[in-house]
């Protein structure tokens, strides 16, 4: 949770620049959120490949391959939650524009 304590007062302004404001820190944590699903797309992948088997070469059994089945469905859960918030995220930011100006 932030502190506003120390924060600055916010200065009035119009409300198309507000607006606009808002619409660009919406359109900021959209983005943050989509690089953050392509790393735990990228993670998942990754924990995917691991859970194939052997590479080729390696003889089967091998005793130096570890599954980590355990890690892809906090990934899942993670992933669906922040598409979750980008679609919330979306929303306000189509209210926004819907209020009179584009965003």
């Amino acid at each position: 949770m932030q502190n506003f304590a120390g924060a600055p007062p916010i200065i009035a302004r119009p409300e198309t620049d507000s607006r606009q404001l808002i619409a660009a820190d919406l359109r900021a944590l959209i983005t943050g959120i989509e690089s953050s699903m392509r790393l735990i797309d990228a993670a998942m992948m990754e924990a995917s490949a691991l859970e194939t088997g052997p590479a080729r070469g390696d003889p089967a059994g091998s005793a130096d391959i570890f599954v980590l089945d355990d890690v892809t469905p906090r990934y899942a859960t993670a992933s669906a939650a922040l598409n979750a918030c980008r679609a919330g995220l979306g929303h306000a930011l189509r209210c926004l524009s819907d209020s009179g100006n584009p965003a």
